[in-house]
């Protein structure tokens, strides 16, 4: 199945895009998201253990189930003061 995930700060600026499509199997998991990402941008490595995802506005598990229409953001860490 075919997923849109938003992407912040970092993140956005290494894939180069604010939205990005993943092509991921139908029974998917935020775990499945964050290896579709960092193969397709191995830049993100050293973020991967970091990453946070939001699903419909709810921040995500690592086993929580996405669906096609589902609203999936990525949110780096942030810092600053």
């Amino acid at each position: 199945m075919r997923v849109c995930v938003k992407l912040f700060a970092a993140v956005r600026d290494i894939a180069g895009d604010e939205k990005i499509e993943l092509e991921v199997s139908e029974n998917a998991d935020v775990t499945e998201i964050r290896a579709a990402m960092i193969a397709r941008w191995p830049k993100l490595e050293p973020y991967a253990p970091f990453l946070n995802f939001a699903v419909n506005q709810t921040y995500a598990t690592a086993a929580t189930r996405v669906a096609a229409a589902d609203e999936i953001a990525c949110i780096p860490p942030v810092s600053g003061g």
